[in-house]
């Protein structure tokens, strides 16, 4: 009730802010900007979750770009905190304010909350009504298997995969040297553990931290390796034995060991960073932010497993996703979209994050990554570990926003020890099936 009770509160806050600042978007959509030629452009909002470390930089630059060599559109991009449970909140405040951007992204654990809660046109639907030249355009550029990425539960093509990304684990190759521990990292989770226990021994540092956000992506990834599931035929189920035994691991290392950290996600990645912790486990969409500031020996390797188990990463990353109602801002958004996934916007994409491109031709093309991901060996275990690649866990219904809350709500009692991980884990479990009823 908690949780639910703070959420309410946050789409009040957000509702109140999105209506004090109506009046003077209106007038900014009241006078789109001109064409060198004197033409008014139709000004589109793209909503993104990319902060400055994760690709803001690079939407920015993209934008900038688009901006400058089109003649009918100007788009005002708008970055939204707390992820992509921040833009879905964001969102509703904005649609009960009677606004709407024209091109979103959305994560992949709120695909259905999205569709079920939300208006959106399929790209297909544009493209076929407006632009008859591209009427194969995903087809012929997007493999079967990634395009339903971005299908709901009832087989509706949603948006276009953007982002695909899943979890590495970054290490201080420095700091496991000085600790006489293989500079090539651990294999399992249960290695994890150990290196991280002889980190903290030998060198004063903490071993581990595992990212969180305001998502359980990540968490997903741990548990889903043990061989527990999230949900299974509709219902929550990730308080099975397994799932209950993978947290109790992360517990373990952070209130018993001390080894690992609980902070907030740019701080635990800052806290690699700055050389405090030896390994982070987080995406590899943070693999350029990483990469420009670590001043060690950092490395990427492949996701632990657990000892004889399978492992199972979840998608990460985002599609995009049309939500313009009238005829100018849907044709505009598609040229916008289009423009993004280009070879070289793809291109861009990837080399100033680390997601990997969803376009099938973007990796070899001599203008695409080809040489970048020849030289670029941090991108190689997360291209490598694809074929792991599970769908990330999305709660159906209008609960999606609430079952996430709940989950987040429990990492933190869990990891300040206000709760056990198998009581934590068991009544989160309960109230997330009672929402889905």
């Amino acid at each position: 009730m908690k949780s639910f009770v703070k959420l309410i509160c946050a789409f009040t806050l957000v509702f109140m802010l999105a209506a004090c600042n109506n009046t003077s978007k209106q007038a900014a959509n009241d006078s789109p900007s001109k064409s060198e030629d004197g033409n008014k452009k139709t000004v589109i909002e793209y909503w993104h979750v990319n902060a400055e470390t994760q690709g803001g930089k690079t939407v920015e630059e993209l934008v900038k770009e688009f901006n400058t060599q089109s003649d009918t559109v100007e788009v005002v991009a708008k970055y939204n905190p707390d992820m992509y449970k921040g833009l879905m909140q964001n969102l509703q405040a904005e649609v009960a304010a009677g606004n709407s951007p024209a091109v979103v992204q959305v994560g992949w654990a709120f695909l259905d909350y999205f569709s079920n809660n939300f208006h959106y046109v399929s790209p297909q639907e544009i493209i076929d009504k407006y632009f008859p030249e591209d009427k194969t355009f995903l087809k012929d550029h997007f493999l079967k298997n990634v395009l339903d990425l971005a299908k709901n539960s009832d087989g509706e093509q949603v948006g276009i995969p953007y982002s695909l990304s899943n979890p590495v684990l970054y290490i201080n190759r420095d700091l496991l040297r000085k600790a006489g521990l293989d500079e090539n990292g651990p294999k399992t989770w249960e290695e994890v553990r150990e290196f991280s226990k002889i980190i903290k021994e030998k060198t004063g540092k903490y071993g581990f931290y595992l990212q969180e956000p305001a998502d359980n992506w990540a968490t997903q990834a741990l548990l889903e390796s043990n061989g527990a599931k999230m949900i299974t035929d509709g219902k929550a189920t990730f308080a099975s034995k397994e799932g209950i035994e993978a947290y109790q691991l992360w517990a373990d290392m952070v209130l018993k060991d001390k080894t690992a950290l609980h902070l907030p996600w740019d701080q635990g990645v800052q806290s690699f960073i700055d050389g405090n912790v030896a390994m982070v486990y987080t995406t590899i969409a943070q693999r350029s932010h990483i990469q420009a500031n670590a001043k060690f020996d950092v490395a990427a390797i492949k996701s632990p497993a657990w000892e004889g188990k399978e492992v199972r990463l979840p998608a990460g990353g985002a599609m995009l996703a049309i939500t313009a109602k009238d005829e100018d801002q849907q044709k505009a958004a598609w040229e916008f979209m289009k423009f993004l996934y280009s070879v070289e916007s793809m291109a861009k994409w990837t080399e100033g994050t680390g997601y990997v491109p969803p376009r099938k031709d973007v990796a070899e093309a001599e203008n695409g990554l080809k040489s970048f991901l020849e030289e670029n060996e941090m991108m190689k275990p997360a291209i490598e570990q694809m074929d792991k690649i599970v769908p990330w866990a999305s709660f159906p219904g209008d609960a999606g926003l609430q079952a996430e809350q709940l989950l987040i709500d429990v990492r933190d009692e869990i990891l300040t020890g206000k709760v056990s991980v198998e009581e934590g884990l068991k009544s989160t479990e309960k109230s997330i099936n009672e929402l889905l009823k």
